[in-house]
């Protein structure tokens, strides 16, 4: 190798005085990522996280302008029109696998495709004309217009344009403030956030009961939220509006009428609900809908919050919110639990690494793991906050890797350092996994099958079965130097 080609390597881009003496799994990692890290057990806990990601590193973080869209896209009778370059249009109707109840404009991706010239005198005008143009056609219940990049370069007031076409066509046309440059995919979850609190309080809520919620960070991927729903319309509440999973733009509008928010990804509708709280007294609960043990505590949290608010209420004839859900529970493990047994004597022992979007699916799919006896020893995500990692500490084994805004590099260190069985995360992820001969399991919002609720996880029990088990791994490389004599004890 030339020093042309020695000064180009992981090892020493990341520490270029010690390289030599570290194994590749820890030169992989940048100097300025260090704090991004952290191996459970060596030292006390620390972890930097929230911050922009490292230039040039390739990270699995994504935009302001991405962050805004996949909280908004799936409400479904709205307009959903980007303001920018056709590029950032691309991120459109396939990046979530959200799915309709009724309308399914959301389905449609619109572009205003800036070109040099808009650069140089303004896309307002431009922007106006599409928006007379689109609402008329399609007559959506609201539009909501997506700034980018170069917009926020160029200045154009989409506030200004926004408000005009509103008192035009007399639906609401609202500005989001989603300039890719300003941070990162958290930031677009707080500007989507104050998008949607511009509808929150200007509905009806006559007629919505005081047992009743709204679901909060769920987006409808491959049905979802309709596997809660069905849940809380057994243990007796209605649900007002989907944010924005199966989403209506009348349903944001009233969603000010419920008594409880309820919400999953905290990341990404967590302003909303704190908005909600301050300017309508309304309280919310975190929750999660995956694994077997956080779908029950949090059924169980939502009943418990109704017997204690609304007591004349939560109970009846035929007994008590908390009696409703405890049986609810029971049948649905009745019909899991003889399956999840199964599948387990497969899977008992196997290494398991976790690299996801929002922090509260790292937390579930841990447990999750446990049910079929495997461990989870690589576990990240591209949004958890400082208590987040925290608390994945506490509840992993010592020697586990606990990491931020990875990017391909790291991951694949660490997956060839643990020797991992099963690989969980998106669609960025799922190359690194087949190249280093890993199963993979999609539990990103690409995905078309349902992994929320107690059918869920029979699903994602399958999905783990069917990949860890199939007998292609036997032929990749690594798999080889494991299952040698050598490394088996077995006589050549």
């Amino acid at each position: 190798m030339t020093e042309t080609a020695k000064a180009i390597t992981p090892e020493i881009i990341a520490c270029p005085e010690e390289s030599a003496a570290l194994p590749i799994e820890h030169a992989a990692i940048f100097e300025e990522r260090k704090d991004q890290i952290h191996r459970i057990g060596e030292g006390a806990f620390s972890m930097a996280c929230n911050r922009d990601s490292l230039a040039g590193a390739v990270s699995q973080r994504a935009c302001v302008f991405c962050g805004s869209r996949v909280v908004l896209y799936p409400i479904a009778d709205a307009l959903h029109l980007v303001h920018g370059p056709i590029g950032c249009a691309a991120y459109t109707w396939d990046i979530r696998g959200s799915l309709s109840s009724g309308p399914e404009l959301h389905r449609l991706s619109f572009s205003t495709d800036l070109q040099e010239l808009d650069v140089v005198f303004g896309g307002e005008k431009k922007l106006a004309k599409a928006l007379d143009e689109l609402i008329p056609r399609y007559e959506p219940k609201a539009a909501f217009v997506y700034s980018t990049c170069i917009v926020g370069l160029i200045g154009d007031d989409l506030a200004a344009v926004c408000k005009a076409a509103s008192q035009r066509h007399g639906i609401p046309v609202i500005p989001v403030q989603s300039e890719g440059f300003k941070g990162n995919k958290r930031e677009g979850y707080l500007a989507a956030c104050k998008a949607m609190r511009t509808l929150v309080g200007t509905g009806d809520i006559s007629d919505i009961s005081k047992l009743s919620v709204n679901i909060m960070g769920d987006f409808n991927l491959a049905g979802e939220t309709w596997i809660i729903k069905d849940y809380l319309t057994r243990m007796g509440i209605q649900t007002v509006a989907g944010i924005t999973g199966d989403g209506r733009v009348d349903d944001l509008r009233r969603a000010h009428g419920a008594g409880l928010n309820i919400v999953q990804c905290s990341g990404s509708t967590q302003d909303l609900a704190k908005m909600m709280r301050d300017d309508f007294g309304i309280p919310f609960l975190r929750v999660s809908w995956i694994g077997i043990e956080d779908v029950a505590e949090s059924l169980y949290a939502i009943a418990e919050h109704f017997e204690l608010t609304q007591p004349e209420l939560a109970t009846g004839p035929d007994g008590g919110i908390v009696e409703r859900t405890a049986a609810l529970v029971r049948d649905e493990l009745a019909a899991l639990m003889p399956q999840l047994k199964e599948l387990r004597r497969d899977l008992e022992g196997k290494r398991a690494a976790v690299y996801v979007g929002g922090s509260f699916k790292a937390f579930s799919l841990v447990k999750a793991f446990r049910h079929l006896g495997m461990e989870v020893v690589i576990v990240g995500s591209q949004t958890g906050t400082e208590e987040d990692y925290r608390e994945l500490a506490a509840i992993c084994a010592p020697g586990t890797i606990v990491v931020d805004d990875a990017n391909p590099l790291e991951l694949s260190a660490f997956i060839k350092e643990k020797d991992v069985d099963i690989f969980v995360g998106g669609v960025k992820e799922r190359p690194i996994a087949f190249k280093l001969g890993v199963g993979f399991c999609d539990h990103n919002h690409e995905r078309k099958i349902a992994l929320e609720g107690f059918v869920g996880m029979l699903n994602f029990a399958k999905e783990v079965h069917a990949s860890v088990m199939s007998p292609i791994w036997q032929f990749v490389p690594r798999r080889e130097l494991r299952n040698s004599p050598v490394n088996t004890g077995e006589e050549a």
